[in-house]
């Protein structure tokens, strides 16, 4: 955090934009451990005074591990899961011979297999942590040092040390101004969530001139004595002192790390706050373990069947999250740039009751299809923003024709704002927006020929069709969340006096002037369609005030600014004598962009039953428009509850009484789906082939033997059976992604936990008993006294066993096909590949050639050969099959024939369609309808006005005549004229092609 010193301003203000660098909420501090900061003390320029505080650096720790750290606390982390600590008890148990009749490598190489990959994908995930980290603590920045500025990482920044920041550039470290009277900060911005609403900074007024000469700078000695480093961001108290004077800081003074400085030249700064001291990192949070709820299942699974040691949160990535995402139930969003684009658009307005900014076809009929209708031409206006598209001809006829109404609409547009212009090196002119809604309506203003230019203290002048006028600014009304409205009060070169004010109309319309009574019920009208149509809209109006009277006022104005006691109320009572006997000019309507598909989205949302929460600091009026906007609010909702509350109580005792309003009445939910939900079987299907090796034991004199041998038992799970699993789990549907897009509801099963619970776990340990039932008895009953086809007996243990193991890996391999709805090359490769492995593998192991090598380890030569070859041997491996997989079969079949759920009848519906392929429909864009409510909402900000009436914010410079109308701007036919003849070409052409057409 920065505490400002000085700056130099390009035009006289200066922005900054909110923390555009995202940084993960696990932050590791690695500081030394001191004692609790009570408050903070720092001087200016003196690192060894700072030093004996061991205040942090500037560097970010991001990242979790070190070269050090890596393999003890990733083990640690992993051994968190109760199946790996349960693989490990049994290792233990497997290297004490006279209690396991295993080897331990059958379960060592698994584990190490399992442990190994997790561990690789972690130290990825914590490799491009390090490499963000460098990256932000590598960024230069300038530092006064021996009184000279250079070039310093961010990370060798100190608390105490003076930087500079130059327009467009991120702050690295919470800092306190030092130089310059004013600044506008912009609301700390996140510039890749286009948040652009500025925010307004001073510097004290003791160091403003400090910024000039360097020297003078590094001689900065002062004091600060704030606040300890917290998390508040709209708060911060601490006190400068400087040469023998006590100076206060508040909020307005500094400016948080994040921060991008706009409209600003330069400024200078000192550092209070660093590194993981800053407010934007004591948001970030600190690590927390996860576990999904799958995790947390199978813990609660293994510890019934095997382990009853305590089960202990472990830290997963975002790569580990994977089968949470067909379970949500809340999603939380921020609604700039996210939902809205935060680029304002001026889309239509009411003028004197007319409607201007809509589409007709030809037939008369309003439509949308702006792309086949020509837009206005503003080429011939030197000052048009290229990027204005409006489509409604009608409204420049107007203007050419000289409609009074029109002009002091207009008029009032550019008259009434808190922007500030500028010139770029290229001449043209730029303006800098404390609000995008203020930007969008000066902009409008100005392609239709009344051209904000510039203001002073005093003055504002703008080229009306090409004309330069200015206006004495005698007043300025500014807005706040009470009022909705600000007002302007300004003396025209002909000396009359006029208040034009622009508000919520639900405010505006009570100070209306009762002759406007008809004008209001059609403006109305128009408001109540601009919002249902999702468009932010103000009303606009005015007033001529008598000059004696205005004198009254301002006389009793200038007292309430000079009073003690209850100078607010006062001020506030003065605006609302004065804002009164409006005359309705009429509205406007300004579109929030929404991202692209957000409406679809959320509509797809809401039928997922998945509730949605957005984040906004938006004033309520807008946070509710924005709502309308994108369908989390609908006209249909006839109870719309407005929770107000400023601490838990307070909150908790709102919803009671929501509650109780809406007792007794019937509230449904629909439900959802997204296309993730088949990462749910891939963990089912692994606990049904964990289930199905369960091993069986043979005495034999006194000795305990396995079945399977133990290379079968090693490699089961990491090479025969692994594959096919995978391959289901990423590539299978159990419907096209169409179809889930189109029918949400399917996304019920997932938040109910109906594809894994633990009654499906105890169906699957009694399908996995019930198989292995099938695979050992089967072959027993069948191999009992029987010879084989050379007259030889068949029943000897190694036999038998690879007539169990083969039945067995070709009895899951058709579980999985029978499971597969939707085959890749890639499953079929996975699925027959791991069959074709299994006997290449048991074929090598029962070699003349492996034996030689390994005697001991591999004795069974021939053995699988020579069973193979036996008729009989198939047969029994078929029956098995059979027996095994016909009941699952059998189940299936009667559930989807009986009880269908919604999956199963669209893959019935898919199966009937596949031949004759459908057409896609497209679901039309939700508009709603009109509605009697207000679309009022602006995004702005209260005290601009002080500040540009105060000319803090100004750069000095000649100011610019102040009455009489100035010459016109070009010798030649003006532009507009040009626009407005271009305008009637258009319009009659158009006007002829209708005719025509009919």
């Amino acid at each position: 955090m920065l505490i400002l010193i000085c700056h130099l301003a390009a035009s006289g203000s200066g922005q900054l934009l909110r923390p555009g660098e995202k940084k993960s909420s696990a932050i590791m501090l690695c500081s030394k451990k001191k004692s609790l900061e009570v408050e903070r003390i720092v001087k200016a320029n003196d690192r060894e005074y700072n030093e004996k505080y061991q205040y942090t650096d500037n560097r970010i720790h991001t990242c979790k591990y070190n070269i050090l750290t890596f393999l003890p606390i990733n083990l640690f982390e992993q051994f968190q899961r109760v199946a790996n600590v349960y693989f490990l008890f049994l290792l233990i148990l497997q290297l004490i011979p006279e209690i396991s009749s295993l080897t331990w490598f059958t379960t060592i190489v698994p584990l190490v297999l399992v442990v190994t990959m997790t561990a690789v994908k972690d130290a990825t995930d914590d490799y491009f942590r390090h490499k963000s980290d460098n990256q932000v603590n590598n960024r230069q920045s300038e530092v006064l040092i021996d009184s000279k500025l250079q070039n310093e990482k961010w990370m060798n920044v100190k608390v105490g040390d003076i930087i500079k920041l130059e327009n467009n550039q991120f702050v690295a470290k919470q800092s306190s101004f030092i130089d310059v009277s004013s600044v506008y900060t912009d609301s700390l911005e996140q510039p890749m969530l286009r948040e652009t609403n500025l925010k307004v900074r001073h510097a004290l007024s003791v160091t403003s001139g400090l910024g000039a000469d360097t020297s003078r700078l590094a001689k900065f000695d002062g004091i600060v004595v704030c606040e300890a480093p917290n998390n508040k961001l709209d708060k911060f108290t601490g006190v400068l002192s400087w040469k023998g004077s006590e100076h206060s800081l508040n909020n307005e003074k500094i400016i948080l790390r994040g921060c991008v400085l706009r409209n600003t030249s330069w400024c200078f700064g000192m550092v209070i706050f660093a590194g993981p001291d800053t407010k934007l990192m004591q948001n970030s949070g600190k690590t927390k373990f996860k576990r999904t709820s799958i995790d947390r299942l199978m813990n609660t699974l293994v510890l019934w069947m095997y382990y009853s040691g305590k089960a202990t949160p472990a830290q997963a990535r975002t790569t580990t999250l994977n089968e949470e995402l067909g379970q949500i139930e809340y999603v939380f969003s921020d609604k700039t740039g996210t939902l809205t684009e935060n680029i304002m658009t001026f889309k239509k307005c009411s003028i004197n009751g007319r409607i201007y900014g809509e589409v007709h076809d030809v037939l008369g009929q309003k439509t949308d299809m702006t792309k086949k209708k020509e837009a206005v031409g503003f080429s011939v206006n030197p000052e048009a923003d290229r990027t204005f598209q409006f489509f409604d001809h009608h409204l420049m006829e107007s203007i050419k024709m000289g409609d009074p109404k029109v002009h002091e609409f207009l008029r009032l547009l550019a008259l009434c704002h808190t922007v500030m212009s500028e010139e770029n090196s290229a001449g043209e002119l730029i303006y800098q927006v404390q609000s995008p809604d203020e930007g969008a309506l000066v902009t409008a203003a100005k392609n239709l020929g009344f051209i904000f230019k510039s203001r002073t203290p005093e003055t504002i002048t703008i080229e009306e069709l090409g004309t330069l006028v200015t206006y004495q600014l005698l007043a300025f009304l500014d807005f706040n969340n009470f009022r909705k409205r600000m007002s302007v009060i300004v003396r025209n070169p002909e000396g009359q006096i006029k208040l034009y004010s622009k508000g919520a109309d639900t405010i505006l319309f009570e100070r209306l002037h009762p002759s406007n009574e008809d004008l209001l019920t059609l403006t109305s009208d128009h408001l109540s369609e601009f919002a249902g149509e999702g468009l932010r809209t103000l009303a606009i109006a005015y007033r001529d005030l008598d000059d004696k009277y205005f004198k009254e006022w301002h006389k009793m104005l200038e007292d309430a600014n000079a009073a003690v006691d209850k100078r607010d109320e006062r001020i506030a009572g003065l605006y609302e004598e004065i804002e009164r006997d409006l005359m309705l000019l009429g509205a406007t309507a300004v579109e929030d962009k929404l991202q692209e598909g957000v409406i679809e989205t959320i509509t797809s949302l809401s039928l997922a039953n998945i509730k949605i929460w957005v984040l906004t600091g938006d004033k309520q009026e807008t946070a509710i428009n924005i709502g309308y906007a994108c369908n989390m609010l609908t006209d249909d909702m006839n109870d719309v509850f407005i929770i107000a509350g400023n601490t838990a109580v307070e909150v908790r005792e709102e919803l009671r009484k929501a509650k109780e309003n809406l007792f007794g009445q019937n509230r449904s939910f629909s439900n959802g789906h997204v296309v993730f939900e088949k990462k749910q079987p891939l963990e089912l299907d692994s606990v049904v082939e964990e289930t199905v090796t369960g091993d069986y034991a043979l005495i034999i004199n006194g000795h305990s033997l396995t079945v399977y041998d133990q290379w079968f038992i090693t490699l089961f799970n990491i090479v025969y059976t692994s594959l096919p699993v995978l391959a289901m789990g990423i590539f299978d549907q159990d419907v096209n992604d169409q179809n889930s897009m189109d029918c949400p509801q399917l996304y019920k099963p997932g938040q109910l936990n109906l594809l894994f619970n633990k009654h499906k776990f105890f169906i699957c340990v009694a399908h996995g008993i019930y198989t292995s039932l099938a695979l050992f008895f089967i072959p027993y009953g069948a191999f009992y006294n029987v010879a084989g086809e050379d007259g030889q007996h068949i029943a000897d243990y190694q036999s038998f066993a690879v007539t169990m193991a083969t039945s067995l890996v070709i009895v899951v391999s058709v579980q999985i096909a029978l499971d597969t709805s939707y085959w890749t090359i890639i499953n079929h490769v996975f699925v027959w590949g791991s069959i074709a492995t299994y006997f290449s593998i048991l074929f090598t192991m029962h070699s003349n050639g492996l034996f030689g090598i390994f005697p001991r380890q591999f004795p069974f030569v021939g053995n699988a050969r020579h069973s193979l070859t036996q008729k009989c041997i198939w047969l029994v491996i078929l029956l098995t099959t059979v027996a095994s997989v016909m009941p699952v079969v059998a189940f299936r079949f009667l559930k989807v024939d009986l009880f269908p759920t919604l999956s199963d009848q669209i893959r019935q519906w898919q199966k009937a369609q596949k031949k004759a392929r459908p057409l896609r429909s497209r679901k039309p864009q939700t508009r709603r309808s009109s509605s009697r409510r207000s679309g009022y909402a602006f995004a702005h900000q209260e005290g601009y006005g002080e500040l540009i009436t105060s000319g803090k914010n100004m750069r000095a410079k000649n100011p610019p005549p102040t009455s009489g109308l100035e010459k016109t701007l070009y010798n030649s036919t003006s532009w507009i004229e040009n626009l407005c003849k271009k305008t009637t070409d258009t319009v009659s052409s158009f006007s002829q092609d209708k005719t025509v057409k009919l």
